[in-house]
């Protein structure tokens, strides 16, 4: 992902909704969200070069997405990010997953991950070992640190907070991500890959040629345990070609039955 927005805890009829937007080059290949065949049920869409995932949930409940820290520069790493995803759908102990994300970070490219195991909602980030439990309210992320005030993901986290105050639909939480309104070069933040790039990448939602946001998704939880997810795939002109919506309510983990 490259833009997320999520509220944690401030509604009791949706006590988790996350909406993230992935942009990505349009000839890396990808597949569709869907239920892999593996033992740990992910739902999710998938990264055909590296075998990964952007966010994802799992049968059981949980849910994690990552975000690229965005620095011109940087050296190739070791590992795939998308990896960081399916590691801890696939059923890591939440703390096993706080030391591997420590021991490992030098591993990857600088990543920025949110993850919830049923009951904490955390966040990690392996550029100054940031480590957080977040408490309930509402939280945007795009390629730097949580909440770095960049235009683009401060416009976000207040229309998601002036969307809770209304009765939304999840139409209306997908729309909040379609905004394509470029920041002033004054506010651009500088990130080490040029002020032309920059430019590009400053709107929510980007369109180019050979960059630019892929898909929109929805994650929400009930106040009953059930997640609803929705993904909508968008073209290179930026214009939709698939919407694909799930339900289900989480097994208990083996562990707990």
């Amino acid at each position: 992902m490259c833009l997320i927005t999520f509220a944690w805890r401030t509604l009791p009829e949706s006590p988790l909704v996350f909406i993230g937007n992935r942009d990505e080059f349009h000839k890396r290949p990808s597949a569709p969200a869907h239920w892999w065949d593996n033992p740990a049920g992910i739902l999710a869409g998938k990264d055909l070069q590296a075998n990964g995932t952007w966010l994802g949930l799992n049968r059981q409940g949980r849910v994690a997405v990552v975000t690229n820290f965005r620095e011109g520069g940087s050296e190739p790493a070791k590992r795939s990010r998308g990896e960081l995803v399916t590691r801890f759908l696939e059923g890591m102990d939440s703390d096993a997953h706080w030391n591997s994300l420590h021991e490992e970070a030098a591993d990857y490219a600088g990543f920025n991950l949110i993850f919830y195991d049923g009951e904490t909602l955390g966040y990690f980030s392996n550029r100054g070992m940031h480590r957080r439990s977040l408490e309930p309210g509402v939280y945007a992320l795009s390629n730097n640190f949580l909440d770095t005030p960049w235009p683009k993901v401060t416009r976000l986290k207040q229309a998601l907070n002036d969307q809770l105050q209304l009765r939304w639909s999840d139409e209306a939480m997908l729309e909040l991500m379609h905004d394509r309104q470029p920041a002033d070069d004054e506010d651009l933040p500088d990130t080490g890959i040029g002020k032309q790039w920059e430019r590009m990448l400053s709107p929510a939602f980007i369109v180019s040629e050979e960059y630019g946001t892929r898909c929109t998704s929805l994650i929400r939880q009930d106040q009953n345990g059930e997640f609803s997810f929705t993904e909508r795939s968008f073209g290179r002109d930026g214009l939709p070609t698939t919407t694909q919506q799930f339900t289900f309510s989480p097994k208990q983990d083996a562990r707990q039955e």
